[in-house]
């Protein structure tokens, strides 16, 4: 098999594009994140497919096999989990908020980054929904701006956890996928999970910008109904 087509010259010219005005050791800081980044998409890849071969009827001895590591370790670390059922987009929303909080250098994941991944992934159902009734993705970033803590002193290294009420809204979110019939978690149904914690920072920016949790879960409904028809994107 061949590798990935992407080469180190792709990713330092991508860098060097967007961040023409940096220091080197602003590059440095990017850099970094960009390679957790990789990271952490490269883990759900992985993921992904342990997901598939299993579901396919292969042993973690057979999997651990593939991986190059253990039938333990395998069973350890790709055991499904919270994000099983998660579409492509909304992983790479969680992807973003790990980096919202990265770059903020903060040292948890709150739900303000769960909706700040979320507007960073334009092709996702919740992308969507929220400039659909704020009139503007900037509407809603400026609010998650102003409800973001202050940056912290430390950039971080390796895993940032998800706070408590992250938890609870990922749970909710597999929760609404399963209130509507629907085998998949998709950055919709993320959405609907935010607002149902009611003492979340998100839901509270949610309320804020005009959502209720009844007028959200019927405006979902009713955008899966027509894109399912439409193209089945979700």
């Amino acid at each position: 098999m061949s590798p990935l087509d992407i080469s180190l010259a792709d990713l330092i010219a991508r860098l060097d594009e967007e961040l023409p005005e940096a220091g080197e050791l602003a590059r440095v800081s990017e850099a970094r994140l960009r390679a957790q980044t990789l990271s952490d998409l490269g883990d759900q890849l992985i993921d992904h497919y342990v997901s598939k071969a299993k579901r396919s009827g292969a042993s973690w001895t057979e999997i651990g096999d593939a991986i190059g590591v253990s039938k333990q370790a395998a069973q350890q670390r790709h055991t499904p989990a919270a994000f099983e059922r998660f579409t492509n987009l909304n992983r790479h929303g969680v992807v973003l908020a790990q980096e919202a909080a990265r770059t903020h250098r903060h040292d948890s994941i709150g739900t303000e980054h769960l909706l700040l991944g979320l507007l960073g992934e334009p092709r996702g159902l919740a992308y969507e929904v929220l400039v659909a009734k704020t009139g503007s993705e900037q509407r809603v970033r400026d609010a998650i701006q102003e409800a973001l803590p202050p940056a912290g002193e430390k950039t971080l290294r390796g895993h940032i956890p998800f706070r408590e009420e992250s938890k609870e809204a990922i749970g909710q979110a597999r929760r609404a996928s399963d209130d509507l019939g629907h085998d998949w978690v998709g950055t919709e149904h993320t959405l609907l999970g935010l607002i149902r914690v009611p003492d979340s920072t998100a839901a509270r920016i949610l309320r804020d910008l005009g959502f209720t949790p009844e007028e959200l879960h019927e405006t979902v409904t009713t955008e899966i109904t027509r894109r399912r028809a439409a193209h089945g994107d979700r």
